[in-house]
C-alpha cells in the first residue's frame, strides 16, 4: 500500500475516533472507469485489491482498468490479485514449510542472507488433517487418538514449530483446536482488516487463498477468499500477486424457504447438482435474491463449502445484518463489528446488491428434499427415498456377469421397490432378500471380539460426524443430538459393524452439545468424540476390524460409509469400502442406526424398540422449533471467546515438543519425514526456457473424473506398494508408515505415491487397478513409479494421457510435484480442474488440451506410441496452439492439435522458469 495512489483513490474514513486511510472504489467511478452498481461484488473486491496495491512496478494503473473493466461479456485480462492472508493446513502446509526451508538453504548456499526467504503477508496454519479414528466409541478415545497423532507426527510438528519461530507472520493453530475453515470462519476471519502500514492506520477487505480447496467457506461471512495449490500460495506468501484471468461471475438467485425436514445439507446437495449441471468452473459464484435473509450465515457457509464440488472457484454471499450479528455471536469484538458495516457502507459493498451477472441461476429453497449424494461424486446427488434403488442397481451392474440362473421376476422387484427385501405387510422389520439373487444378497459371518455378526453387500461400515461443511453449523449438529436422544429413548443401537465418530470441527461445538444434554446421547450410539480434526472426511477413518477387512477381500464385498463431508472419491473414505455417501449428520446417525444403506427410510423402519414394533425416522426426527430452541438457548458468545482466546497456545503437548532453532532449518539425512526436497538442487540463475518436447513416452493412459485423490492419494499405503518399500529400506516398520498425507514432507515416500491410488486404473492395462503401467518398448507391466525410474534412466521424457475433469478434487500440490518428479514434462487431458491445472504449472509442467472431440481413445491412441510435442521452440505463449506427433510402433503417426492451457503471461513466465517457486528464488537472487 502506498501513500499516493493511481485515479487519486486514497480517502479517509473516521471510525470511532480513528482515521484511517482506504482504496476509495468510488474514484474509479468518478474516472468513469466503471459503474459500481453494476459490478458484481465480488469483482469490486478484487478491484479494491488491484487498485490499493498498485505500486507502478508490479501493479500498474493499467492493471487496474482492466479489473476496472469487467462486464458480464467478461473482456480478455489479467488481474494481479492480493490477499490479505493465506491459510494452510498441515498435509499441505508441511510441504509448504519444507519448500520454504529448502529455498532458505539454497539462499544461504549461493552467499546471501536466508532471510529474504519470509512471508509478506500474515499465514496461519492449522494442524487439523492428521488425527486418524483409531480409537473410538469411548470417553478416552480423544485423548488416545490425539496421543497417537503426536507419537506418528512429532517430526512434522516440530519442522512446523520451527517455522513459527522462524518467520515472523507465522501464526499456528495447534492440534486438538479445530478444522481449518471453521476456525476460520468462527475465529481467523475478520471481513475488514485494520492494519498498520507505514505508520498510517489502513482499512481493506479481508481476502485469502489457502492451501485447501474448501477455502471459499469462508464466503458465508461474504469474504473472497478461495484455494490453491501449496505452490501458488508460497508465491503468494513472498510477496508475489496470485495471477488470473478475469472471471465471468454467476449470479445464483435464491427464493423462497427451506422446507420442514430439509437441512443445510440437503440443500448444498441440491446446489452442487445444479450449479455442476450449469457449469462454473473458473467462474465466482455470487448468490443474491429475497432467499438469502432465509439462511443463518452457517446455511450460506455450509453452501460456500462446497464450492469445489459445485465447480466454481468461490461461492459467496453478501455481508448483511446476519452476518454482522453471527460475528457478534462469534465472540468478535462489537467495535470491530461496527468498523466492518462502516468501511463497507462507505465502500458500497454493505448489504443486498443486484448487479450485473454473467449469468443468473435460479433456485427455489422451497423445492430442497432430503438428499444423499454418492457413490463416488459429491456432485451425483440422490433422494433419500431412491438411495435404497440407487445402491442395488449400483450392485446389479457390478455382479450382472454372475447372475446367470437368477428368478428374473425376483430380481426385478429387488431392483424395483424392493420386493423380497421390502417392509412386512403389517409394517414390521425388515428382512433379507432370498437366497436365490446370490451374489447380491451374500451375507457372511464375522467374529467381533466374541460376537458373531453378519455383514454383507450395503451394510454401512463407518459412519462419522465429520467436516466443517457440517459441523460448523448448530442446526445440523443440534438435530443430530436431538435425533440421538429420540433414537436412544425408543430403545435403538447401533450395530457393533458399525464404525461410528464425531469429530467437532471447533471446540465450541462439544460444549454446546454438553450444555444442551445432547451428547450423552450421540455418545449412548457410539459418536463420542474421537478428535477436532477433518479425520474420516479427509480419509483417517482409521483401520477397520482385521475380520471384516478380511471378509471384504474374501468375498469381495461392496460395503459403504456414510458421512457428514464433502468429498467421497473411490477410495478416499477407506481403501476397502466401495461406495461412500454424504449425508446430514442427523441421517448419518440414521442411517447407523440402521446399520445398511439398501433401505429406503421413508418407508422401511430403522430398527425395533424394547416391545418389538417398528421404529421409523419420521418417530425419531426433531422437530425445526426444538432445533432452533436449542441453539438459542446454548450457544453463546462466551463459548467461543472463551475457545478461542488461547488458539495458538496448544495443550502441554505441544508445549512439550522440541524444535530445531535458527534461520536455516538443520536437515536431517536420516529421516523419513522431512527431506530437502530436490527442487533447487545445482539452481541456475539463467531460466531454462521451454524447447520441443521429443520422442516423449506416455507414463498412464486414464479416464475421465481422475481425482489428486488418485494422482496423489492421502491415506494409509502398505508394504507392498513402492512408497512402502522405501520406507521399509529405510528401518522404519508397517504399523509405522502413517499415510501418505503425514509424508508430505518426503518427497522419496511421495513422489512413489504418485498414481498409486488403489482405486486407479490406468487404461493400458486391462483390467487392473492401482499404480500400475506398461513399460515401452519392452511391454513390460511394472509399477508407475519403476517405469518412471527406467525412462528417466534412459533419457526419455514423459507424458500423461487423460479425459475429462482431470485433477478435480482436493488442491493437493504433490499431485503436480509428484507429476514432475516423475519426469512427465505435459499432460495431455480433455479439460483439467482449475488448482490442478495451475499446480501443474506451478511446477513447470505444460497442461495441455484436446480440441473440442477429440480424445485419446476417439484419435486411436493407447499410449504406446512415441510422442512429440511441437511449436515450444520459438517460445510459449497465453493459450498457445501447439501440434501433438504421435508415431506407432509401425512406423505410422497421428497428428493432432492441442492448446497450452496457460492463461496469463504470469503463466507463462512460470513455465518458462520452471515453476513459480524458481522464479520467485531466481528474484530474490538476482535483484
Amino acid at each position: 500500500m502506498t501513500e499516493t495512489l493511481p485515479f487519486d483513490a486514497v480517502r479517509e474514513l473516521e471510525v470511532e475516533g480513528t482515521t484511517y486511510k482506504m482504496a476509495d472504489l468510488r474514484a474509479l467511478e468518478a474516472e468513469g472507469l466503471c459503474d459500481l452498481d453494476t459490478l458484481p461484488m465480488s469483482i469490486r473486491i478484487l478491484l479494491e485489491s488491484v487498485l490499493r496495491n498498485a505500486d507502478g512496478e508490479s501493479i500498474t494503473a493499467s492493471d487496474v482498468r482492466n479489473a476496472a473493466a469487467w462486464e458480464p461479456e467478461v473482456p480478455d485480462a489479467e488481474v494481479p490479485f492480493s490477499p490479505s492472508r493465506v491459510v494452510l493446513q498441515d498435509l499441505t502446509g508441511v510441504p509448504a514449510v519444507v519448500d520454504l526451508a529448502a529455498l532458505r538453504s539454497e539462499v544461504d548456499r549461493k552467499g546471501r542472507d536466508p532471510t529474504l526467504v519470509k512471508p509478506e503477508i500474515p499465514c496461519d496454519l492449522v494442524i487439523d488433517h492428521s488425527v486418524q479414528v483409531d480409537y473410538f466409541d469411548s470417553e478416552d478415545a480423544y485423548e488416545k487418538n490425539v496421543e497417537l497423532e503426536y507419537e506418528r507426527n512429532a517430526e512434522r510438528y516440530r519442522a512446523i514449530k520451527w517455522a513459527q519461530n522462524a518467520f515472523e507472520n507465522f501464526n499456528v493453530v495447534p492440534p486438538g483446536t479445530g478444522i481449518v475453515h471453521q476456525v476460520n470462519l468462527e475465529h481467523l476471519g475478520r471481513v475488514v482488516h485494520a492494519r498498520e502500514r507505514d505508520g498510517e492506520n489502513w482499512l481493506l477487505p479481508d481476502t485469502l487463498v489457502g492451501t485447501d480447496s474448501h477455502t471459499p467457506m469462508i464466503g458465508g461471512i461474504g469474504v473472497v477468499g478461495w484455494g490453491v495449490g501449496g505452490i501458488e500460495a508460497e508465491a503468494a506468501l513472498l510477496g508475489q500477486p496470485v495471477t488470473m484471468k478475469l472471471p465471468e461471475v454467476v449470479g445464483v438467485r435464491l427464493d423462497g424457504e427451506l422446507p420442514e425436514g430439509a437441512t443445510a445439507t440437503d440443500l448444498v446437495l441440491h446446489i452442487t447438482e445444479r450449479l455442476r449441471e450449469v457449469g462454473v468452473v473458473d467462474r465466482f459464484v455470487e448468490f443474491f435474491g429475497p432467499g438469502v435473509e432465509n439462511l443463518t450465515v452457517p446455511d450460506r457457509a455450509t453452501i460456500a463449502n462446497m464450492a469445489p464440488e459445485q465447480g466454481s472457484t468461490i461461492s459467496v454471499f453478501p455481508v448483511d445484518e446476519r452476518t454482522l450479528d453471527y460475528l457478534e455471536l462469534t465472540g468478535r469484538d462489537p467495535e470491530h463489528v461496527e468498523l466492518v458495516r462502516e468501511y463497507l457502507e462507505a465502500q458500497g459493498l454493505f448489504g443486498e446488491q443486484e448487479p450485473e451477472y454473467t449469468e443468473v441461476v435460479e433456485f427455489d429453497l422451497s423445492t430442497v428434499e432430503p438428499s444423499l449424494a454418492g457413490h463416488k461424486r459429491p456432485q451425483d446427488r440422490i433422494a433419500m427415498g431412491d438411495v435404497k434403488r440407487s445402491f442395488r442397481s449400483l450392485l446389479h451392474g457390478e455382479f450382472e456377469d454372475e447372475l446367470d440362473a437368477v428368478d428374473e421376476d425376483a430380481l426385478q422387484r429387488w431392483l424395483g421397490e424392493g420386493g423380497a427385501a421390502g417392509a412386512e405387510p403389517d409394517g414390521g422389520t425388515v428382512s433379507r432378500a432370498k437366497p436365490d439373487l446370490d451374489p447380491l444378497t451374500k451375507r457372511v459371518e464375522v467374529d467381533l471380539d466374541g460376537e458373531t455378526v453378519e455383514i454383507g453387500h450395503g451394510d454401512v461400515l463407518v459412519s462419522a460426524i465429520t467436516s466443517c461443511t457440517n459441523t460448523s453449523n448448530p442446526s445440523v449438529m443440534i438435530a443430530a443430538g436431538l435425533l440421538a436422544r429420540n433414537a436412544v429413548e425408543k430403545g435403538l443401537d447401533v450395530p457393533s459393524y458399525v464404525k461410528t465418530s464425531l469429530a467437532p470441527g471447533s471446540r465450541v461445538v462439544t460444549q454446546y452439545l454438553e450444555e444442551s444434554g445432547l451428547l450423552p446421547y450421540l455418545e449412548d450410539l457410539g459418536y463420542a468424540v474421537v478428535g477436532y480434526g477433518c479425520t474420516t472426511c479427509i480419509g483417517n477413518a482409521g483401520p477397520l476390524p482385521d475380520a471384516i477387512e478380511r471378509a471384504i477381500d474374501e468375498h469381495d464385498l461392496w460395503t459403504t460409509s456414510v458421512l457428514s463431508g464433502n468429498r467421497n472419491f473411490e477410495a478416499r473414505i477407506h481403501p476397502k469400502i466401495r461406495a461412500n455417501y454424504l449425508a446430514s449428520p442427523p441421517l448419518v446417525v440414521a442411517y447407523g442406526l440402521a446399520g445398511r444403506m439398501d433401505v429406503d427410510l421413508e418407508h422401511e423402519p430403522l430398527g425395533t424398540d424394547e416391545d418389538g414394533e417398528p421404529v421409523y425416522l419420521a418417530d425419531v426426527w426433531p422437530d425445526a422449533e426444538e432445533v432452533q430452541a436449542a441453539i438459542h438457548e446454548n450457544v453463546s458468545p462466551e463459548m467461543f471467546e472463551a475457545k478461542y482466546a488461547s488458539v495458538f497456545e496448544g495443550d502441554e503437548r505441544w508445549a512439550a515438543l522440541d524444535a530445531p532453532t535458527g534461520d536455516v532449518y538443520e536437515w536431517d539425512d536420516e529421516s523419513t519425514y522431512i527431506r530437502e526436497p530436490p527442487f533447487f538442487e545445482d539452481f541456475p540463475l539463467e531460466k531454462p526456457g521451454v524447447a520441443d518436447v521429443e520422442d516423449a513416452r506416455c507414463l498412464l493412459t486414464l479416464g475421465d473424473t481422475v481425482t489428486t485423490d488418485h494422482i496423489s492419494p492421502a491415506g494409509p499405503f502398505g508394504p507392498d506398494l513402492p512408497a512402502g518399500q522405501w520406507l521399509l529400506d529405510h528401518g522404519v516398520d508397517p504399523h509405522e508408515f502413517n499415510t501418505y498425507g503425514a509424508r508430505r514432507g518426503n518427497h522419496e515416500v511421495m513422489m512413489r505415491g504418485t498414481f498409486a491410488n488403489v482405486r486407479i486404473e490406468n487404461e493400458m492395462l486391462d483390467g487392473v487397478e492401482g499404480g500400475y503401467t506398461v513399460h515401452h518398448p519392452t511391454d513390460e507391466q511394472t509399477t508407475v513409479f519403476e517405469a518412471s525410474s527406467r525412462y528417466r534412466d534412459d533419457g526419455v521424457p514423459l507424458v500423461v494421457m487423460a479425459g475429462e475433469e482431470f485433477g478435480t478434487g482436493s488442491s493437493r500440490d504433490w499431485a503436480a510435484k509428484g507429476t514432475d518428479l516423475l519426469g512427465v514434462r505435459a499432460t495431455i487431458a480433455e479439460s483439467y480442474e482449475r488448482i490442478y491445472r495451475d499446480n501443474l504449472v506451478g511446477m513447470g509442467v505444460l497442461p495441455l488440451q484436446f480440441d473440442d472431440g477429440d480424445s485419446w481413445e476417439s484419435l486411436g491412441l493407447d499410449g504406446s506410441e512415441i510422442f512429440s510435442i511441437r511449436g515450444l521452440d520459438d517460445g510459449l505463449d497465453v493459450m498457445d496452439e501447439l501440434t501433438v506427433v504421435a508415431e506407432r510402433a509401425d512406423g505410422s503417426t497421428v497428428e493432432f492439435p492441442v492448446t497450452a492451457q496457460v492463461g496469463t503471461p504470469a503463466a507463462v513466465t512460470y513455465v518458462e522458469h520452471g515453476g513459480i517457486l524458481h522464479y520467485v528464488l531466481r528474484r530474490l537472487l538476482t535483484e
